[in-house]
Order: C-alpha cells, then sequence, then structure tokens
C-alpha cells in the first residue's frame, strides 16, 4: 500500500478530480477515510482563489457568491447532494426505518428532495454573497472539519445495513487507527477555529453540535448510519457552519 494509492481511492470516490487508476481493495482502502479531509482542503483552497480573484477583478458580489456556492459541487460532483436529497425525501414520509431505508434505494428524486435543494442552493447562495469580509482560514479549516466528521462516523457509528457505500469504507478500514486518527485531527482543525475568532469557534460549534444530532438522528430514524446519511450529514455540516460564520461576522461588525 502507498499513500498515492489511499489519497487516489479517496479522491475517485469522494471528489470528480481525475485521479489515477488503481485497483480497490482492503490495503489501500485500510486508511482512505483519514485522506477524507484533504478533498476538503482542495475546496477551500479554490474558494479563496476565486474570493481573491473576484476580488482584483471587481466581479460583482452576487456573481461571486454564485461561484462560491458551485465550487463544492464542481469539486464532489454532486455525491453529497444526492444522498441529502435522498435522506429528505425519506424524513419526509414519516414511515419507520424499514420505509425510510427502501426510500434511500429508491433512484427517483421526489418532491421534497427537490424543495429542500433548492431551498438550500438559495440559502447558500444568499450567505456567500452577502459576507462582509472572507475569512481564508475559517472556510479552509471548515471544510476540512466537516469531511473529518464525516470520516469519523463511518468509522465510528453503527451501520444501518451490510451493503452500500458506507458500509464497504467502514468494513475495509482499520477502525480504531482511524478513529484515533480523525478524531485528533478533529480537535486540532476545532481548536483552529477557536483561534480564529468569535466567527471560527461558531462555526467549530455548528459542526459539533450537527454530527450529535447526526448520531442520534442516523440511530432513531434509520438504525444506522448508510452513505446517502454521511452525505446528508456533511451538506447540513457545511450549511450550518456558513450560517455560523456570516451570523458571527456581521454581530462582530456591529457590536
Amino acid at each position: 500500500m502507498s499513500i498515492l494509492e489511499t489519497v487516489a481511492v479517496a479522491f475517485s470516490m469522494f471528489s470528480a478530480i481525475p485521479m489515477p487508476q488503481f485497483p480497490w481493495n482492503r490495503e489501500n482502502m485500510r486508511y482512505s477515510l483519514c485522506a477524507f479531509p484533504l478533498i476538503g482542503l482542495v475546496i477551500g483552497l479554490i474558494c479563496c482563489g476565486v474570493w481573491a480573484a473576484c476580488a482584483w477583478l471587481n466581479i460583482p458580489a452576487l456573481l461571486r457568491g454564485g461561484l462560491l456556492c458551485l465550487v463544492p459541487v464542481l469539486v464532489t460532483g454532486g455525491i453529497h447532494l444526492d444522498g441529502y436529497a435522498d435522506v429528505c425525501d425519506a424524513m419526509a414520509s414519516y414511515g419507520d426505518q424499514d420505509k425510510k431505508l427502501e426510500i434511500l434505494k429508491d433512484p427517483h428524486v421526489g418532491s421534497f428532495a427537490v424543495i429542500r435543494l433548492c431551498g438550500y442552493f438559495v440559502l447558500i447562495f444568499a450567505l456567500w454573497s452577502s459576507l462582509p469580509a472572507y475569512p481564508p482560514l475559517a472556510v479552509l479549516l471548515g471544510f476540512c472539519l466537516s469531511r473529518t466528521l464525516s470520516g469519523l462516523a463511518v468509522a465510528s457509528f453503527p451501520l444501518a445495513k451490510n451493503t452500500g457505500l458506507a458500509h464497504t469504507f467502514a468494513q475495509a478500514a482499520d477502525r480504531k487507527r482511524v478513529r484515533a486518527v480523525l478524531i485528533v485531527l478533529d480537535v486540532l482543525l476545532t481548536l483552529g477555529l477557536c483561534f480564529r475568532g468569535w466567527s471560527g469557534a461558531a462555526m467549530a460549534i455548528a459542526a459539533q453540535l450537527v454530527f450529535a444530532y447526526y448520531y442520534f438522528m442516523s440511530r432513531r430514524q434509520f438504525g444506522g448510519l448508510t452513505g446517502d446519511l454521511a452525505g446528508w450529514f456533511l451538506v447540513q455540516a457545511e450549511k450550518w457552519m456558513l450560517i455560523a460564520l456570516a451570523a458571527a461576522e456581521f454581530l462582530e461588525a456591529y457590536l
């Protein structure tokens, strides 16, 4: 196993960035969850570049907000939004666990998913467009933190079924060591955000609260974690971190 293969597996599955092709096996998937935060690092760096380019070219805030809204989607290929949409449909059904798991398997997109996705993009677009300033470190650490917690959940939470993407990565992972690495990274990223100031601390708190809710919700409503729920969490964590960032920035400006 090489570090390159481990990173390539993570990027091949969770991003749309072209990667060298390796056969997936237990060896190169053992620590691939530890490489998941690197995708957040790439997204954060691209967002920093987009903001800087927009400032240099004097691009209007609305256009800048639209570009920043699309960066994570373009980098990931929308894989997490697909899971988010499926979970929104399942939760809107108010059925039992078996019914919700059946909805997750359905390849069709329901009306509730469309409504939630539209609302999500409008909100993210508005938040990016209205940010008075761009905190590059907070955004960078935030995208890394959401993926650190997502990987930690796959390696730690009970699984709802013994098939699917989450099960594949959880079974292939050296779960004890992966958990240890991601817990340490979670602590470091959280501290990094807190040292950044009130806005960073607000982002860290938001991420940890969504993570706690994710644990109880996934067990109560679905009987455990699935790949779709992992996507739902990532979208929710980044949404609430951005809300916390915007709220803290505005409060700091007025206080």
